[in-house]
């Protein structure tokens, strides 16, 4: 892998590459860590799949190092980003929340404070459709729709993007890479989306913490109570055990 976090940014969004989308597979996939581990507790298939698709800038988990990179996805807002923030400040920890376009544009405040407090806004899409399913020039404009609002509006050039459901193809892969993007899927993440299907914080922290391993991406969503009440008790977990926090860039 390369490094994750010595690039120059400023060189991130300028193409570096040309592919014949066209010939490319663009069968659908779509992405879960999966439940077999090796002996560090890391899902087999991430390892797999970074070693496949890895020449794409496409992440499935770290290095083989005591490194853990938060991520939050944020499709609406429901009053929980603020209080994870709070909790980010106060452990020193920066993330990405990868956004659609309407959140961008609904939550300028909280993009802007995301922004002044060190962390990385990725692009979510503008719409959130299923990347395969739809033309190579929609997701062009899928995906610079988010990229120049957020020029425009924030100065702030984005580098990283996540595909809407984890749903790829090789070929979008090669897209996203060509247009500038890091693509960027996780090695964990548990069923916290619902806000109102919760397993409560009580079950919630154990479970997030038995999952740690070295390389850890860990895509949390920003709309779950349980996140916010046990994200503090999370991160002190984690540096307990020998783990740190770095911004994946």
């Amino acid at each position: 892998l390369s490094d994750l976090s010595g690039e120059d940014s400023s060189q991130t969004n300028a193409p570096t590459v040309a592919y014949d989308l066209a010939s490319l597979d663009n069968t659908k996939q779509g992405w879960g860590q999966g439940v077999q581990m090796d002996d560090k507790n890391r899902s087999i298939s991430s390892l797999q799949f970074q070693e496949k698709y890895g020449k794409y800038e496409a992440y499935f988990i770290g290095e083989d190092k005591p490194t853990i990179y938060l991520t939050f996805d944020n499709g609406y807002e429901n009053g929980y980003t603020t209080p994870i923030l709070d909790t980010l400040k106060e452990k020193n920890v920066q993330a990405v929340f990868f956004c659609t376009l309407d959140y961008i544009k609904s939550q300028p405040e909280l993009i802007q404070r995301m922004i002044d407090e060190g962390h990385a806004i990725g692009n979510h899409s503008d719409k959130h459709p299923c990347f395969p399913e739809i033309s190579i020039e929609r997701r062009e404009q899928e995906i610079q729709n988010v990229h120049q609002y957020m020029q425009e509006h924030f100065d702030y050039t984005m580098t990283l993007f996540r595909a809407p459901a984890g749903e790829f193809s090789e070929q979008t892969l090669a897209q996203t890479q060509e247009l500038g993007y890091k693509t960027l899927f996780w090695s964990y993440a548990y069923k916290d989306w619902d806000p109102n299907n919760q397993m409560g914080a009580d079950k919630a922290l154990p479970k997030i913490t038995n999952a740690l391993h070295p390389g850890a991406i860990y895509l949390l969503h920003a709309v779950s109570p349980d996140n916010a009440q046990i994200l503090g008790d999370f991160i002190d977990n984690a540096r307990n055990a020998g783990y740190e926090f770095q911004l994946f860039e």
